[in-house]
């Protein structure tokens, strides 16, 4: 199983990140779709080769073909829209946000899953990449479809947790080298 291989490869100082990568896929109160899109999405924010390899086919096998889209087209989106808005936010001049941002979003409004399963996808991706107007903008929605904040929850909890992972075996080969 992919996970056990990620533990397995966490240094012993990670044992946390070990013990938290287990307990919120097995443990989280969200559908499997919304984990594993959650799970696809947010590894490949991390962009880590290594949790992209061991992460991946399992998010293949347990989504249906439009769920793993839905799940990529979630973080490629993200990855545009979070520097943009972020961008936005840190200038502070709020003028900027009433100019179009002519970008093309069209993914947000039919993603090809359920709305709140791609919402989620991105607010995970968003938190990975901070941007905290994305954030306030995907909580907003799926509060508004009625998803309870234990569920938004989970998702940042599947995203502290696997880019904490990321970065650890990342530094860790990094260390490696020297």
């Amino acid at each position: 199983m992919a996970l056990d291989a990620l533990k397995e490869a966490l240094p012993a100082y990670a044992k946390d990140l070990k013990l938290n990568l287990g307990s919120v896929i097995s443990t989280s109160q969200l559908s499997e779709q919304q984990v594993w899109g959650a799970v696809l999405a947010v590894a490949m924010a991390t962009r880590s080769p290594r949790v992209l390899a061991e992460l991946e086919p399992e998010a293949r096998e347990r989504l249906s073909p439009e769920a793993y889209t839905a799940a990529k087209a979630a973080a490629a989106i993200m990855a545009m829209n979070n520097v943009y808005y972020r961008a936005l936010h840190l200038i502070g001049d709020e003028q900027y946000s009433q100019l179009p941002a002519r970008l093309r979003m069209t993914v947000i409004g039919n993603p090809g899953v359920d709305k709140a399963d791609f919402e989620l996808w991105c607010l995970a991706v968003s938190a990975v990449n901070g941007c905290g107007r994305c954030l306030e903008s995907h909580e907003k929605v799926l509060r508004e479809q009625g998803l309870p904040r234990e569920h938004i929850q989970e998702a940042l909890r599947i995203a502290a947790v696997i880019n904490a992972v990321a970065a650890t075996l990342e530094a860790e080969g990094a260390l490696a080298t020297l």
